[in-house]
């Protein structure tokens, strides 16, 4: 991207965040009857870009604080992919402890970068794709002694050269169903209108669900949900956030299943596999306006 497209996208991004979030999609009979028939609902929660290195109020270590304990549901999982190589993540003694104590409480370590910077892959040529690829699962597998399964490419953007190079590693690309819009935007850390951005993507989500576009796991619907550790806006209400989506699924008729959130690491791995993309030219459908903002062709 040039340096102009860039400015438009982050500032279109930061519109969104502030407002400009459509209504809900209104429920018809025939989606209610259609949902009816469909396997209830679980959120399959991620988050993108830590663990963060900070030694003063770590937001990362919020959030799994936050996940372990909550009026909701108790050691709740999910899936973090980090940024392995990153000085201000996982390059760290803080973030290689997090990424530890993740792996202990059950959580599932993903990849996401392995490189300085938060790197757009296809940016990268054929060797520095490899080197992160090969260094990433590296530094993956030396904490959980196994390679990582998940990959989430930087701004959900791959093409079928970097779609290929994951294959040879044996990753798999999880994209989302619904965005927290939690990522930090030039400072811009917050999320004014977290509520009504949650219920105009369910809503759209819902109708997916009810002509049965997306896979049955285990008698439950995984429902991908991502926000970004290394926000602490995103860790000072990470449980009000678990609230909203118990709302929004109720106020769009989304039927949910009796534990809302994945609580063991298999089942999760398991639902997070079933969901990833199988090939680099199948359609996706990101939320928000991230269809728009990125090339269509690009997938």
């Amino acid at each position: 991207m040039t340096s102009g497209c860039k400015f438009l996208c982050v500032a279109l991004i930061a519109l969104g965040l502030a407002g400009c979030i459509a209504a809900p999609i209104d429920m018809t009979t025939q989606t209610e009857t259609r949902l009816m028939a469909q396997a209830p609902v679980r959120f399959l929660l991620t988050f993108d870009d830590g663990p963060s290195a900070s030694g003063w109020w770590n937001p990362t270590a919020t959030v799994l604080d936050s996940l372990k304990s909550n009026p909701l549901q108790a050691d709740i999982k999910a899936v973090f992919f980090v940024q392995t190589r990153a000085p201000r993540a996982g390059d760290s003694e803080i973030g290689r402890s997090l990424m530890h104590r993740e792996h202990a409480e059950g959580h599932i370590l993903a990849f996401h970068t392995a490189t300085h910077w938060h790197t757009n892959h296809r940016s990268l040529d054929p060797q520095e794709l490899e080197q992160s690829l090969t260094d990433g699962s590296a530094d993956i597998a030396a904490i959980t002694g196994a390679q990582p399964k998940l990959l989430r490419p930087p701004f959900w953007n791959y093409d079928k050269r970097t779609f290929a190079a994951y294959q040879k590693h044996g990753l798999h690309v999880l994209l989302t169903d619904l965005s927290a819009n939690d990522g930090k935007i030039w400072g811009f850390n917050a999320s004014p209108r977290r509520r009504a951005n949650m219920l105009r993507q369910l809503s759209e989500v819902r109708e997916r669900i009810a002509v049965g576009q997306l896979p049955m796991v285990d008698g439950v619907i995984p429902v991908v949900v991502t926000f970004h550790d290394l926000n602490r806006y995103t860790a000072r209400h990470t449980r009000e956030y678990l609230q909203i989506l118990l709302d929004s699924a109720a106020a769009t008729g989304v039927r949910l299943a009796d534990k809302p959130f994945y609580d063991n690491h298999a089942a999760l791995e398991k639902a997070a596999l079933a969901r990833t993309v199988q090939q680099s030219t199948e359609p996706v459908n990101l939320p928000g306006m991230w269809n728009w903002i990125w090339d269509h062709d690009a997938h």
